[in-house]
């Protein structure tokens, strides 16, 4: 709730306008109502002399001076207006009247004609023909607005009203122009407390709006319409919420993109740390052969030739070993920064496979591998066939190196719903299973023993899941009782 309504405040205001306009009417009324009045009955009788002279010059007039008929409308504006007249000939006899008592009326113009009313008297206008007075009866003590005079045809005139009737009339118009003024500034205030409630829920509302976009909600919307001022804030309102909403998303988005980037960079930094250790650690050995062996033939430690041969095999076989884990770092290089990108192309992955086994026969006899695979069903891809086959070739050695027991070597592709899954299976020990997610990270080997006895940089694997994920495809390992079966996809259909 607002702490100070506008809703209070627009009837407050409207009742303190209109009790002040009341005021000053009735101050105005209580000081000039009278004036006003007399002013209005002054005019009345100046009226009623002008319809009585027209009616004396038109009427007809019998030689003694008198008038035969006085009109019925100058009778209802006399009976209108509150006026009493008399009219009587030259010799103050009367010829018409609408007092109930015609003899007192003559008998006051009488008096007024003969001066005898003069100390009573103060005039208010005259001209030739007419006097307009204000007189004090005598008798009654009442005061009277009067007016007469002599008209053209010599017929004596007189008009009066009561002054007390004027101020009669004016207290009671007084008295209800303050009933009728409370009344319709209580009545006003219930409407105008109706008629805000319209103007000030939608201003509630707007207020509302305003809080929660300023604690950033700006999902928020106004409802309530119109095509007023207010209808046209709400319209605004609404468009700026949708700016609002916009802007922070991309902002959202930007902030997101730069965590990522800032992520990316430390995994970066990380990668590179990691990167510089094991290489160091993995070099480190070969190096030190290499130098011990070197030194050892410089200084002739063993002069017979089959010590030489030995020490120069040993160099040339840890050369050898550095040499290859330069070039598959090269590699891995280039597949992770992308600068070495697939060439998709469709070919036979049985005839791929057929001869990955094909040049490493030797390498299979000498491990007395029992190779299972059908070469009967071709199996057409789509990939890049240099990278493909550095996977086979990779699982393939991976198998020969971690071979065991029954010393077997399955190899199978099976097609579904456009993806062959192709699978090298080989008997021997099983990974731990909390090292199958590892063994794709660089350097990671499970047995370190076993993987420096057959030459292993841990890196081969690492090579594999960056091809395939440059082919947008998938590869896993899997535990089995007697063995680990390594696999991976490509699409056998076109896909655009």
């Amino acid at each position: 709730m607002m702490k100070k309504s506008i809703r209070k405040k627009i009837a407050c205001i409207f009742i303190a306008v209109s009790a002040l306009i009341l005021v000053a009417i009735g101050v105005f009324q209580y000081f000039f109502i009278d004036d006003f009045y007399l002013q209005n009955k002054q005019k009345k009788l100046l009226s009623s002399w002008d319809m009585m002279a027209e009616m004396s010059n038109s009427g007809s007039n019998d030689g003694t001076g008198k008038e035969t008929q006085v009109s019925d409308d100058f009778e209802k504006f006399c009976s209108v207006n509150g006026l009493t007249y008399v009219l009587t000939d030259s010799q103050l006899t009367c010829l018409a009247t609408n007092s109930t008592n015609d003899i007192t009326m003559t008998g006051r113009l009488i008096g007024i004609v003969l001066g005898k009313e003069d100390m009573h008297t103060s005039i208010i206008k005259e001209n030739t023909s007419y006097k307009m007075i204000r007189m004090q009866d005598r008798f009654s003590g009442m005061d009277y607005l009067e007016l007469w005079g002599v008209l053209d045809n010599g017929n004596y005139y007189l008009v009066t009203c009561p002054i007390e009737s004027i101020s009669g009339a004016a207290s009671v118009s007084m008295r209800f122009y303050v009933y009728v003024g409370l009344i319709a500034v209580a009545a006003g205030a219930v409407i105008i407390w109706l008629v805000t409630r319209r103007v000030v829920e939608p201003l509630q509302e707007l207020s509302a709006l305003s809080k929660r976009m300023a604690d950033l909600d700006f999902g928020v919307r106004y409802e309530s319409g119109g095509e007023d001022e207010i209808g046209q804030l709400g319209e605004n309102f609404n468009v700026m919420s949708d700016k609002l909403e916009s802007a922070v998303s991309d902002l959202k988005s930007a902030n997101m993109r730069l965590q990522k980037d800032i992520d990316e960079k430390n995994q970066i930094d990380e990668m590179r740390k990691e990167f510089i250790s094991n290489v160091s650690h993995e070099l480190k050995t070969p190096i030190a052969l290499i130098q011990g062996y070197a030194e050892g033939l410089k200084d002739n430690v063993n002069e017979d030739p089959e010590s030489r041969d030995f020490y120069c095999d040993v160099i040339m076989d840890e050369s050898a070993k550095m040499n290859k884990m330069v070039k598959q770092l090269l590699t891995l290089n280039q597949l992770e920064f992308g600068n070495d990108e697939a060439r998709m192309e469709r070919f036979d992955l049985t005839a791929l496979i057929k001869g990955v086994l094909q040049a490493s026969k030797l390498l299979i006899e000498q491990k007395e591998a029992k190779i299972i695979f059908d070469e009967s069903k071709a199996f057409p891809v789509w990939g890049d066939e240099f990278k493909i086959e550095e996977v086979v070739t990779n699982y393939l050695t991976n198998a020969l190196n971690h071979l065991d027991g029954e010393k077997v070597i399955d190899i199978r592709m099976k097609e579904e719903n456009g993806i062959v899954t192709t699978t090298v299976f080989n008997t021997g020990e099983r990974i731990p299973e909390e090292d199958l997610d590892k063994i794709w990270i660089k350097f990671f080997k499970v047995d370190k023993a076993r993987t420096r006895a057959y030459g292993g940089s841990g890196i081969g694997l690492s090579i594999v899941k960056a091809i395939m994920d440059s082919h947008g495809q998938k590869c896993y390992a899997e535990n089995y009782e007697n063995g680990v079966a390594f696999s991976f996809t490509l699409e056998s259909k076109i896909e655009l």
